[in-house]
């Protein structure tokens, strides 16, 4: 009899931990007038991410974090409670658009808090990262498509790549070395573009 029931809960204990899901991050951002209007990310704990421009988005933009951009990102979280008090602030300011922060693990009813403008400095700051992503995803999606069908257009996208990479608004650098590389090797795309698509991509892999 002893057995049985060590054995029964051995089986519920594998099936909790099999079952239970990493944590997970959920962002969305709802601004008429705005471009876009909407977006929303997920970032997982093993750094997979996900940008949308619509819930039903077909052609979401999928990339991998660093370990680093991981984890200040879950650290904030965490020091909010993983979400479970309210940030909004009691400041009368203009719209800035409705912002959701969702914390997942799978262990029950996800925590969420919606706020137009905080105070705490927190909350700012991982709204932050995940502004970082979306412009991230927006200067991706201008080069990738320059890439493809706009050559002519290529230099001026990778001038707007370069200059939100100086002012820290790229994240998930080496997510670009790939359009990086196929300009710089490519003789079809203007000289210009590919030394300084070559000189961009040395240096992300030097800061790796």
């Amino acid at each position: 009899m002893k057995k049985i029931l060590a054995l029964a809960a051995f089986v519920a204990f594998s099936t909790a931990v099999l079952g239970a899901a990493d944590p997970r991050l959920f962002f969305s951002k709802k601004f008429p007038g705005s471009a876009p209007e909407y977006y929303e990310i997920t970032v997982e704990k093993d750094g997979s991410s996900v940008y949308k421009e619509a819930p039903d988005d077909d052609f979401p933009l999928k990339f991998q974090l660093q370990p680093a951009e991981v984890e200040a990102m879950f650290s904030l979280a965490e020091k909010l409670g993983h979400f479970s008090r309210p940030l909004e602030s009691p400041l009368k300011v203009a719209r800035m658009g409705l912002k959701t922060l969702r914390f997942e693990d799978g262990g029950g009813k996800p925590n969420e808090v919606q706020f137009n403008f905080s105070e705490d400095l927190d909350a700012r700051a991982l709204t932050d990262w995940f502004e970082k992503i979306s412009e991230s995803a927006q200067v991706y999606g201008i080069l990738e498509r320059s890439v493809k069908y706009d050559k002519l257009g290529v230099n001026k996208a990778i001038l707007r790549f370069e200059a939100a990479k100086e002012k820290g608004r790229i994240v998930s650098l080496p997510t670009f070395l790939p359009l990086l590389d196929r300009v710089a090797k490519n003789e079809s795309y203007l000289n210009m573009a590919r030394a300084r698509a070559g000189a961009l991509a040395e240096a992300i892999r030097a800061a790796q």
